[in-house]
């Protein structure tokens, strides 16, 4: 089988597109996590009044937690968005890329 360059594998169509994709995902996936944690925080710096309000009356939870574990719990079904995507769609190309070039 005949030796591939690095420089015809980056030249490569089947790759350059599979950067495309990995780099649309992960810029998507960066900007909806950043969005969701500094605006907690801005509603952290900028509405304090509200996240101390009480869920309900005669209740120590306020609004602030909810949101907290929210945040959080978004962080982690981000992570999972792009685990599903790497194994369904990524690994998929790689496999493609790499039968092409004999790697």
């Amino acid at each position: 089988m005949a030796k591939v360059s690095v420089h015809e594998i980056l030249e490569d169509k089947d790759f350059k597109d599979l950067l495309k994709r990995r780099n649309r995902v992960a810029l998507t996936l960066t900007v909806v996590e950043l969005l969701i944690y500094f605006g907690f925080i801005a509603l952290i710096a900028f509405n304090k009044p509200f996240l101390s309000q009480k869920m309900s009356a005669g209740t120590a939870t306020t609004v602030g937690i909810p949101i907290a574990v929210g945040t959080i719990a978004l962080s982690w079904v981000l992570t999972g968005i792009y685990i599903f995507w790497a194994n369904s769609r990524y690994d998929t190309l790689v496999k493609k890329i790499k039968e092409k070039i004999g790697g």
